[in-house]
């Protein structure tokens, strides 16, 4: 066996060889056509490009009249740069407007902005079956048992073409501005197309998108999402190195990679903004790392489908397929992650998922970086910290553009002190388990120590009920029963005797939650444990809505890469919070600290008096309720003059009111408000659609996200090196496969 092994990595170094050189020759023998500030007029010659200039003007389809050179003011700085683009000839002039340019952040004089369309006449039999990026290549694992310990598996990295993502964060208050960079190669002895599906927070605002090959850096543009889809298509077909970016998920998106060489490398560079959590006292900075694997209802025309690493299948035609590596399998990629914190008041501790090195830099500053540098990625990195202070004050930040005197806010309200006075009135309490496949072992473990934990914290006067569900949900008796101790001792040997197995029919629990009478002499609370993994999402959030009534939903993601998209929204629709249950984290103390959040009662009703400020699309346009230890975000635009805001509501009979001053907010901070904005906009339109089936809203949202420069559902980044094409007609399509989420078990999960 290990001869052979020998023999089959020797036959593989020797073919990558062979390519290396093949390439460099190609390279000797090829000369770079018009490449960037080669000046002289650009010749319209087969296989040459003609040089054109983006600037803050449309790019017109008049070739002839467009100067080599021009020279462009970027809005963030004072030095002058000039921005290089390329079409090519006899191609549809595709438009590059100021926005795809500047917007978001300045144009650095060492980028180039390289553009590339379809051209007239296109063969698309031949782009499918003879062009570079066509057929599908995966790479196999060489598992090895060793005869002197057959118990322990020697195991080869399997080759993969993302090595690295180094992360990058910087925050001011609550919010952050996150540079993230995923380093592609090519182990392989000919060019490939990479894939590669991963996760984002689910209220971040992508607004940068740059590729970089070499010393090179292609700003990407973005487009409508099928126009992105075509031109890197077209360039993927005729061998120009292109990256793509599509969102499947607020929370999922997927970047492919086109020509990519052997023995090359090519860097794509996002930002995003986004707005920190607070509960309890802590501010915690989440970056997924990892997509956990969905279950799909049978039928569902979006899937996310969990593959595993072997699978040759191309992606459904609606909806994305994530590849995951076998128990046992590791490919190369690792992660690095840094944390600069600005919290403009002193930090008094601090908390993380993962070991990390704190490097003080003032009272109020301080940089985190991960201890080891090169992680597994294979779980949601959080880092929380607590600032000084019995409770944060509200906060209102504003920005307001010099010239049109636009303004944008975000709002944050927190609960007054004195909800802490008032006692709560008799609960009936909801516990709905997700017990599908994906919760088996430790995520289950940790649920269910929770549900005993609260089922202790119950009173006499107290109702509950327990709801399973899988593939069907069934509950643990026809209604609601009174918190008597033999009730309880019942229901405590119907949550230890709940497994984890089937597919995850959420839509089954939440009716089953929310359709049986509501006592009106109790407050319902419903409490979701679930990691989240399924596929229709938006179909559960719009469930959710069209059933609450007077119910309150507070969700609990349980595990390590929980779908905190579904959490979040089940919660906002549902009037009540999202909390979360790694599986370090101590159940009991976690459901301590809800208890302690729904023991009083919340602020309704809320009225919110701008003062001077004259408010529109203000969000959430629904004003959530407010509960201890959660505060809440409104985000929107205005003009006139910043002033004390003045927030009222009640509390059960009583009349409650606070004020709010806007305490000024930094230029790190105004710079992300309006894409803040814009993001939740989006989001709120989006699960609008959930039950409006209004075709307008698509238009607005489209709409938003190219003013804003922002990736949507319907508006992808792409960014196309139109410098040379690549050598060879023939390339693969690799998929890069990940690891199941630390906790969850592969054979319960990825289908074979």
């Amino acid at each position: 066996m290990t001869q052979q092994l020998t023999k089959t990595l020797n036959v593989f170094l020797m073919l990558l060889l062979i390519g290396l050189l093949l390439t460099a020759c190609s390279s000797l023998m090829t000369s770079k056509p018009n490449a960037p500030g080669s000046g002289g007029e650009a010749e319209q010659e087969d296989g040459e490009f003609q040089e054109v200039i983006v600037t803050g003007s449309r790019v017109g389809r008049g070739h002839d009249s467009l100067s080599k050179r021009a020279s462009q003011r970027s809005r963030a700085e004072t030095e002058t740069v000039t921005v290089t683009a390329n079409i090519l000839p006899g191609s549809v002039g595709l438009y590059a407007d100021e926005a795809d340019v500047f917007s978001g952040g300045a144009i650095g004089a060492d980028e180039e902005v390289w553009i590339i369309s379809k051209p007239s006449s296109v063969d698309e039999n031949q782009i499918e079956d003879e062009t570079p990026g066509t057929g599908s290549m995966m790479a196999n694992l060489t598992i090895t048992p060793n005869p002197e310990a057959p118990d322990v598996i020697e195991i080869e990295e399997k080759p993969l073409p993302l090595k690295h993502s180094d992360v990058k964060a910087e925050i001011y208050g609550y919010i952050s501005t996150v540079d993230v960079v995923q380093k592609f190669h090519n182990p392989f002895s000919e060019k490939i197309e990479a894939v590669y599906l991963f996760p984002l927070p689910e209220k971040s605002a992508v607004n940068e998108f740059v590729m970089t090959i070499g010393e090179r850096k292609i700003r990407g543009i973005l487009r409508e999402k099928e126009e992105a889809e075509q031109l890197y298509n077209e360039a993927k077909s005729q061998g120009y190195q292109a990256s793509l970016m599509v969102q499947h998920r607020p929370n999922i998106f997927e970047q492919k990679v086109a020509n990519i060489e052997p023995g090359h490398e090519i860097d794509v560079e996002i930002r995003y903004f986004h707005t920190l959590s607070y509960s309890d006292g802590w501010y915690s900075f989440v970056f997924p790392t990892v997509v956990g694997p969905r279950f799909n209802p049978p039928g569902f025309e979006d899937p996310v489908l969990a593959l595993p690493s072997s699978s040759t299948d191309t992606q459904p035609e609606n909806g994305a397929g994530i590849r995951y590596l076998k128990p046992g399998e590791r490919s190369g990629h690792d992660i690095s992650i840094s944390v600069d914190i600005h919290a403009g008041v002193s930090i008094e501790d601090m908390k993380a998922s993962h070991p990390i090195v704190g490097s003080p830099l003032s009272e109020s500053s301080s940089s985190v970086t991960l201890a080891n540098h090169a992680v597994i990625p294979n779980k949601d990195f959080v880092l929380s910290y607590k600032v000084a202070g019995d409770r944060i004050k509200s906060n209102l930040l504003t920005h307001q553009d010099a010239e049109t005197g636009q303004g944008y806010f975000t709002l944050m309200i927190y609960p007054p002190d004195d909800l802490k006075n008032l006692q709560r009135q008799a609960m009936e309490m909801v516990f709905v388990l997700d017990a599908s496949g994906s919760m088996a072992g430790e995520p289950m473990d940790q649920a269910k120590a929770a549900i005993l934990r609260a089922l202790d914290r119950l009173t006499a006067s107290d109702t509950f009920q327990i709801i399973r569900f899988s593939d069907h949900a069934s509950h643990f008796g026809p209604e609601p029963v009174l918190a008597t101790d033999e009730n309880l001792k019942a229901a405590k040997q119907y949550v230890r005797g709940i497994n984890g197995t089937g597919g995850t029919m959420m839509i089954n629990g939440v009716r089953q939650a929310l359709d049986f009478p509501h006592d009106p002499n109790r407050f319902r609370v419903v409490t979701f444990l679930t990691d989240g993994y399924i596929g229709n999402d938006r179909e559960i959030i719009g469930e959710v809505r069209k059933r609450i009534g007077a119910s309150r939903i507070f969700s609990f993601g349980v595990g390590s890469s929980v779908n905190r998209f579904l959490m979040e929204r089940m919660a906002s629709e549902g009037r009540g919070a999202a909390s979360f249950l790694s599986l370090e984290d101590s159940a009991a103390d976690v459901m301590d600290l809800y208890f302690n959040r729904i023991s009083y009662p919340g602020m309704t009703d809320l009225d919110i008096d701008w003062g001077s400020m004259k408010v529109d699309e203000v969000y959430p346009r629904r004003k959530p309720d407010l509960f201890v230890g959660k505060p809440v975000i409104f985000t929107g635009k205005f003009t006139g003059n910043p002033s004390e805001v003045n927030v009222s509501g009640r509390a059960g009979t009583r009349a409650l009111e606070l004020n709010v001053a806007s305490n000024g907010t930094l230029e790190e901070q105004a710079a992300a408000l309006p894409g803040v904005w814009a993001r939740r906009k989006i989001a709120d339109l989006s699960d609008q659609q959930n039950w409006d089936d209004n075709p307008e809203l698509a238009q607005v949202i489209l709409n938003t996200a190219l003013e804003y420069r922002l990736m949507s559902d319907y508006t992808s980044f792409v960014a196309v090196d139109a410098s040379q094409q690549t050598a060879g007609t023939h390339g693969t399509t690799v998929h890069q496969a990940v690891p199941v989420p630390e906790g969850v078990k592969y054979e319960t999960t990825v289908g074979e």
